[in-house]
């Protein structure tokens, strides 16, 4: 693994091999997509064109950055070196440019951090609020993806930890179970459902039951299947593809109810009322895990994971 290499070595090598910021940017976007088709719909380009970009990049690098498959591209170890000091290079161009302005003065290191839940409350708000009091010297960057893009991102280096509902993750990273949040129906204020204090999973027998493609999902759909194995009729699950925002919206139109939750009551409450799942032992709750690669040596990320087993002590980190 290179290290130690100074910016002005590296643009001085990005120089000698007749390359540009661009190409660096094409092999950033396709590593944190997993995906040249996507990467280059980002950029508004031809996947051909994008294609092209890499392979001359490896071509003058001399190194295979992405082993292709049809399920996508992930990077190869002499890649992930790449990346890394590619995105440190783009981010130190920033930084030198962010020096032109009094506010960002005095800004040390980048932490990237990646989520697929609500910021609007609850316990990731807290937490990162925290870490910007704490470091503020730290620039901060964050990303909502879907669970599957997150660990894409995180495999090819372009965020430095995620924290996602649920568990199974990735054997090549290091998680630890951090909070647990109540579940929630989102409902018509209108639907027979809203006139009871607290519903079962029974309940939801018969209904349409609406999920996003980008959130946590994954955890709610596995819970709410667990929860109505025994049952004759289930409810009918449609997937879409918008926002956890937009299917509260179809809720309120009529079209569905919606699995939300702790953090996300409230984010977009017009027209909806919430009540709490439970089932013959209380409130039903998912828990929530924080993702990282073992041989990230990013101190911003070192210090977030202080963080975080000062806040949830319960935790096995390290």
């Amino acid at each position: 693994m290179v290290r130690h290499t100074s910016f002005a070595d590296l643009r001085a090598g990005i120089r000698r091999l007749n390359l540009d910021l661009g190409q660096l940017q094409l092999a950033l976007a396709a590593a944190e997509y997993g995906s040249f088709r996507r990467a280059a719909e980002r950029f508004s380009i031809t996947q051909s064109t994008l294609s092209r970009s890499i392979q001359l990049l490896e071509h003058s690098l001399g190194i295979i950055i992405f082993e292709r498959s049809h399920a996508g591209v992930t990077a190869t170890p002499a890649g992930l070196d790449f990346l890394r000091i590619a995105r440190s290079i783009l981010e130190q161009m920033d930084t030198l440019v962010a020096r032109t302005k009094p506010a960002d003065r005095g800004v040390c290191g980048r932490f990237v951090i990646g989520f697929s839940t609500s910021l609007t409350a609850g316990h990731l708000r807290a937490t990162l609020l925290e870490y910007s009091a704490q470091f503020p010297q730290v620039n901060l960057g964050i990303v909502e993806r879907s669970r599957p893009r997150l660990a894409t991102a995180l495999r090819n280096g372009m965020v430095d930890l995620y924290v996602a509902a649920g568990d199974s993750f990735d054997i090549s990273s290091k998680s630890t179970p951090l909070w647990s949040e109540r579940v929630f129906a989102a409902l018509p204020h209108d639907h027979p459902l809203a006139l009871q204090d607290g519903i079962s999973w029974a309940d939801l027998r018969n209904q349409i039951v609406l999920m996003s493609q980008y959130d946590s999902g994954r955890g709610l759909d596995a819970l709410l299947n667990a929860k109505l194995i025994v049952s004759t009729e289930g409810p009918r699950i449609e997937h879409r593809d918008v926002s956890r925002a937009e299917i509260q919206n179809l809720v309120s139109m009529g079209l569905g109810i919606a699995l939300v939750l702790e953090s996300d009551v409230g984010a977009n409450s017009s027209g909806l009322v919430y009540r709490e799942l439970r089932d013959s032992m209380g409130p039903s709750r998912i828990g929530f895990s924080a993702v990282w690669r073992d041989d990230n040596e990013n101190p911003a990320l070192a210090n977030f994971l202080k963080l975080l087993a000062e806040r949830y002590p319960s935790s096995s980190l390290a």
